[in-house]
């Protein structure tokens, strides 16, 4: 019998976990926030450095392609996804926002691996601000959570 899965009772174990993370350049000092707080959650979990592969594209509609090619690559047990998209003044931003959600949510699907989807849409620079730690730490802490999951329903 299965039993659902009780959350944050245990502390999340990385160790032993091999994790790929796609960063976005645009809005840099964010993301690069964003990677900080996901990084250092990572390592307190017990992820080793040397099994998180971590690579930077220009920005969010490019994650997706990379995360793709980790996918296909194999041998992750989680992917992240960090980016960060501000609302601006034209329709580039739904657009931005809407795509790169699907995609990520898309390549997740087709290859049944988890990618923690820290891809920030926001309304302005102070609302990313706030979430960029959080979101960071949040998203380590999802992709070690679903690898376990995943490697208990497989």
């Amino acid at each position: 019998m299965l039993h659902a899965n009780k959350g944050a009772e245990a502390p999340l174990d990385g160790q032993g976990l091999r994790i790929g993370i796609v960063q976005a350049r645009f809005n840099a000092d964010i993301t690069d926030a964003l990677a900080a707080a996901c990084l250092a959650e990572l390592e307190a979990m017990g992820v080793a450095n040397t099994d998180i592969d971590h690579v930077r594209v220009p920005g969010a509609l490019e994650v997706p392609v990379a995360l793709q090619a980790l996918a296909e690559r194999g041998g992750y047990d989680a992917l992240v996804a960090l980016g960060c998209i501000i609302r601006g003044e034209t329709y580039h931003f739904e657009l931005v926002a809407n795509e790169s959600g699907a995609s990520v949510s898309r390549i997740a699907l087709d290859h049944q691996l988890p990618i923690a989807n820290a891809i920030l849409t926001t309304e302005n620079l102070e609302q990313a601000v706030a979430r960029q730690t959080d979101k960071g730490r949040d998203a380590a802490r999802v992709a070690v959570e679903m690898a376990r999951l995943m490697a208990t329903l497989s």
